[in-house]
């Protein structure tokens, strides 16, 4: 998979992504073509991959793909979850947190930007968490839908409709990017992430513990 010349100058500026998506595979098989697709363009691109630490669905497939490309993995998993959803031990690093609070802070902070593959409940709670975050101004890392054969488009429309009925204010922005095509994600990221100033991208520490 190859990405455009024009964005080859931001190659250092995004190092690692998180890649929040579901534990199951979907009915839909480009789900998990997408996520293999996305694993081996991280890998080729030498960005790291931090996401659930799971060996099942969609977590799988993208980790297992990234580390069959001779990618670097970090898989950040719950110690309730280990069992359930097959802890995949061949990753670089995994890190058995003691709740889902802790996970969530060590993914945000070891990630320069985030990506949400088709998922379920909790991929929805991670990822609206982040744009939380990101719209009250503790930070100011990319935020990607992959919009998989418009899986996400239900969510926009009522991201539009919120904006509509004035419950997201227009001080208040939700600066959320979208990909149709895996191909599409990088690109997007690293031009996102190019022009935001650096001291925008972190959490003040104390929040993120807090958090």
């Amino acid at each position: 998979m190859r990405f455009c010349d024009a964005t080859s100058i931001l190659m250092n500026t995004i190092k690692t992504v998180c890649v929040y998506c579901g534990s199951g595979p979907g009915t839909n098989p480009h789900f998990v073509e997408a996520a293999v697709a996305l694993g081996k363009a991280l890998a080729q691109n030498n960005v790291g991959l931090v996401y659930g630490g799971g060996s099942v669905g969609l977590m799988g497939a993208v980790a297992t793909s990234a580390l069959d490309h001779g990618g670097k993995v970090t898989g950040i998993i719950p110690d309730f979850l280990t069992s359930r959803e097959h802890a995949l031990s061949r990753v670089q690093e995994m890190i058995v947190t003691r709740d889902m609070h802790e996970r969530k802070r060590l993914m945000f902070e070891r990630s320069d930007a985030f990506v949400a593959l088709p998922g379920g409940v909790g991929t929805l709670e991670e990822l609206v968490e982040q744009l939380t975050w990101q719209q009250l101004g503790r930070h100011s890392k990319p935020i990607l839908l992959a919009n998989i054969d418009g899986f996400w488009e239900p969510l926009l429309a009522l991201l539009t409709h919120m904006r509509a009925t004035a419950f997201i204010r227009p001080t208040l922005a939700v600066n959320i990017l979208k990909a149709d095509r895996v191909e599409d994600i990088l690109p997007k990221l690293r031009v996102t992430a190019a022009s935001a100033p650096d001291d925008s991208k972190q959490m003040p520490p104390d929040v993120a513990h807090r958090l």
